[in-house]
């Protein structure tokens, strides 16, 4: 492990934290709400299949909702490790506030929704969430077809743009603070360090084969605590466990548990590749301006340099960081107020 005034990386975090992990305790997804409680307030709790998969969801409404009209639809994919109570809530219920339908959702393998092995973080799976996310609002009489907007924020801008490549009744996408999620872990370790994790990942999934043990690692130390005894120094790094572990944001459906072998699918993802060639729809990039670990600016910027169409926007919230952009309102707001005429303008809100 690197000496205590060196930064550490989010694999060396998962090492460190590892010993924790195969002793802990896993929810398994709650069972689906009755008919009874899926109502409450301006918020619905719903479901939708992908594949063999129930996801799990919250539609959020605007004020005096009517079901008799036609309504501009967002799609939200939040980051990894969260669960739609936590990040998607928050800019959700603003959205929701501003007159969208906004639906956020646990992904497959997470949170309520179903799908073994649990704590499986597969992009394949989270894209396809994403599509199967719009095939449910196509049933719905109050959303307007042609209507229908995608905002991904950190690890599910990624997937919200990968998905958005061929998902054309997406028809305006905006992204906060996001990352391509492969590239990012690729770039974490050296290329030697990288190939031992493939080669770990391999022998985890004979172990299992052969009815050995899941292996799930920390996404973060699970507490300041454990940051510190692990000698981490990245101030991102005690912004996430802050926020995720010790705020009034941590939620019991979010087990900050990474399935061990998500390695395998994560380390050969690329969530921007095509971005050139089938990324049409017109794109609003927003990220902070206090730069960290995390590359959010720089994939953002990378996002947007990509993008062919004329009708993009890269807007740069200062003073925020990565982690901010979650949650402290001063910062929220500022992206709300961006995405909204965004969005109006493009979806006919």
């Amino acid at each position: 492990m690197a000496g205590p005034n060196l930064t550490i990386s989010r694999r060396d975090i998962l090492i460190a934290a590892s010993a924790t992990a195969a002793t802990a305790a896993f929810p398994t997804h709650a069972a689906h709400p009755s008919e009874d409680n899926r109502r409450t307030g301006d918020m619905e709790r719903i479901s939708f299949k992908n594949r063999n998969i129930d996801v799990a969801g919250h539609i959020h409404f605007p004020n005096g909702f009517d079901e008799t009209k036609s309504y501009t639809a967002l799609v939200l994919a939040t980051p990894g490790s969260s669960v739609k109570e936590q990040i998607g809530a928050i800019y959700a219920k603003r959205l929701a506030q501003r007159g969208f339908v906004a639906l956020t959702f646990d992904p497959s393998y997470q949170g309520e929704s179903s799908g073994e092995p649990r704590d499986l973080e597969d992009p394949a799976a989270r894209v396809e969430d994403i599509r199967c996310a719009v095939d449910y609002l196509m049933t719905l009489p109050f959303v307007g077809e042609e209507r229908v907007g995608l905002l991904g924020i950190c690890a599910g801008g990624g997937y919200a743009i990968n998905a958005a490549l061929t998902e054309h009744r997406f028809k305006a996408i905006g992204t906060v603070v996001a990352n391509d999620i492969g590239l990012a872990f690729r770039q974490m370790q050296p290329k030697d360090d990288l190939l031992k994790t493939l080669e770990a990942v391999g022998k985890q999934r004979t172990a299992e084969a052969r009815g050995g043990e899941l292996r799930r690692d920390p996404w973060i130390p699970d507490s300041l605590r454990e940051a510190e005894a692990a000698g981490i120094t990245d101030p991102e790094v005690f912004e996430a466990v802050t926020f995720y572990r010790e705020s009034r944001n941590r939620h019991p459906n979010s087990t900050n548990r990474l399935l061990f072998k998500s390695y395998s699918h994560l380390l050969s993802f690329d969530a921007f590749g095509l971005v050139p060639e089938l990324l049409t729809q017109p794109l609003q990039v927003i990220v902070g301006g206090r730069r960290g670990n995390t590359g959010q600016y720089e994939a953002g910027q990378a996002l947007f340099d990509r993008s062919p169409t004329t009708e993009k926007d890269f807007f740069v919230i200062e003073g925020a960081g990565h982690y901010d952009m979650y949650y402290i309102p001063e910062f929220v707001d500022q992206a709300i107020d961006r995405l909204v005429p965004f969005y109006s303008r493009h979806l006919g809100a």
